[in-house]
């Protein structure tokens, strides 16, 4: 319930308490009466609601950093050799490479609303695939690198199994809970615009 104390308990109270115990950092906790159990624990992460990365076009494939190893391995398909395509390719960070110009490779462009909140809408040229059509024509095992970002964690574990440094990324996500969610969406990149039901965008 809102107001119930959540937050107090817990990010206010029992992380720093569990910070300065675990000698990670000082860090002025809430008063309270005791602490059992730490000795149990080697560290204490905080998993929190900010946005993860640097910027807000971060997604679970560009922060763990296994989106590295996907680019590096679809450059190294024939087409893209045969193209003389470089990872970068296959970035939608990258201006002028393979991404889509018109949403510059959100898949989504923002309708500012004054001072109601944005709106999101379907880019027109890709159709929410990101990227050029060119770069589109690159597949492995018949998917693109946008149909691979549509995936969830636990469908690209499976898809990459056989690519031992991209499979061992991916499975430590999914032994943490991390499974279900689309491996390629991000702030301003609802849900639905990446899970397999909705590939066209």
């Amino acid at each position: 319930m809102s107001g119930s104390g959540k937050s107090s308990l817990v990010l206010e109270t029992l992380y720093p308490a569990l910070r300065a115990r675990l000698k990670q950092g000082r860090g002025a906790a809430l008063p309270y009466t005791g602490l059992e159990g730490a000795e149990k624990l080697d560290k204490v992460i905080l998993v929190d609601q900010d946005p993860i990365g640097r910027t807000p076009r971060s997604n679970p494939a560009t922060y763990t950093g296994v989106f590295d190893e996907i680019r590096r391995w679809y450059a190294e398909l024939p087409l893209s050799r045969a193209r003389g395509y470089k990872p970068g390719r296959f970035s939608f960070n990258v201006k002028d490479a393979g991404r889509c110009e018109t949403c510059q490779g959100a898949g989504v462009q923002t309708i500012e609303m004054g001072f109601l909140p944005s709106v999101y809408v379907t880019c027109p040229t890709c159709h929410g695939q990101r990227y050029n059509p060119e770069t589109l024509e690159v597949r492995y095992k018949g998917k693109n690198i946008s149909d691979v970002l549509r995936m969830t964690i636990s469908e690209a574990r499976e898809f990459f199994a056989a690519h031992p440094k991209i499979a061992r990324y991916l499975t430590v996500m999914e032994e943490i809970g991390l499974g279900v969610l689309a491996f390629g969406a991000g702030f301003a990149d609802p849900f639905w615009r990446r899970s397999p039901a909705h590939q066209t965008g």
